[in-house]
């Protein structure tokens, strides 16, 4: 199988979003009714596959889902994307997970409240079955550390073995400012490391998180920091700062989603060969154009028209 030809693979959560929008955000202990509600599939590495796959790279799903109505629904939404999800891991015990998400335009935000305390996310020995020689980039969001190590550490042992235009792209999502999941760090060929976890580890800019970052990735690899209207910054292998500003939409719709978007409209360019400033530039126009409408169908179109 011909590089180009392989998929990406996105591993992480999968989750029910229940989305309610507002014209404002509910003041605690009051009724109010909302816009409009809708469900949605969501979970970081959930909606990167949803973008990945309506920009037209073929793509995988790896997760956690527990048989039922709700597992239904995102199974089938998955196949209306033409996601592949054989690598979902079936749990036996605990609840798909599910979120209630308040979505406020006039502010511009967007609340979650996420239960999934008690479905196991996939282990190494689930990723142990799957075929890595389908796949030319595995995408990690950082959740249970120290088998995702592991599993990265799989990846390393195929990559041995094969020229370096063959090997699997890794790349992992540093979202949650939690001390475990800095150790992805030091593992990733590509680095998404999120605005929160930047300013909790004291940076106030892009700029100072990836210079303030930089000693704890890896020689050669890649570190993206995304930070909402002031764009997003990048340091190349070769020690290069590159900036792309921000592409705010006309109106302001829905940010839910809008870093996932970005991970993955980055990700599509990347495994396709571009260079990273255009894959930074692409990144923060895909996800700007995303928040001026609700959810993900308009992102092939908004692409096309930019073309």
């Amino acid at each position: 199988m011909e590089q180009k030809d392989k998929k990406v693979l996105c591993i992480g959560l999968v989750c029910l979003d229940i989305i309610s929008v507002v014209d404002k955000y509910p003041e605690e202990d009051t009724d109010s009714r909302c816009v409009s509600q809708r469900w949605q599939r969501g979970g970081n590495a959930s909606n990167s596959c949803t973008v990945l796959s309506l920009l037209g790279s073929s793509c995988a799903f790896m997760g956690s889902l527990c048989a039922g109505p709700v597992a239904s629904f995102i199974v089938d939404d998955f196949s209306q994307h033409a996601i592949d999800i054989s690598a979902v891991a079936w749990q036996v015990k605990g609840q798909t997970p599910s979120a209630c998400c308040v979505v406020c335009p006039t502010r511009g935000s967007r609340t979650v409240v996420l239960y999934d305390t008690n479905v196991p996310d996939v282990t190494a020995e689930d990723f142990s079955k799957v075929e890595l020689r389908h796949f030319k980039w595995i995408h990690w969001e950082g959740r249970n550390v120290d088998e995702q190590l592991k599993m990265i550490q799989q990846v390393a042992r195929h990559n041995a073995a094969l020229p370096w235009q063959q090997r699997i792209t890794i790349s992992v999502e540093i979202e949650k400012p939690r001390e475990p999941l800095y150790e992805l760090f030091a593992y990733g060929d590509v680095v998404f490391v999120s605005k929160d976890v930047a300013r909790h580890l004291g940076f106030h800019t892009p700029q100072s998180a990836l210079e303030g970052l930089r000693c704890r990735v890896k020689v050669g690899a890649v570190l993206i920091c995304a930070w909402a209207e002031k764009g997003a910054d990048a340091l190349a292998p070769d020690g290069l700062f590159i900036h792309s500003d921000a592409f705010p939409p006309e109106r302001l719709i829905d940010t839910l989603g809008a870093g996932d978007t970005f991970n993955a409209a980055v990700i599509h360019k990347l495994s396709n060969g571009a260079r990273l400033e255009e894959a930074l530039t692409f990144g923060c126009r895909v996800a700007g154009g995303k928040c001026g409408f609700h959810g993900y169908g308009g992102i092939a179109d908004m692409v096309t028209r930019q073309e």
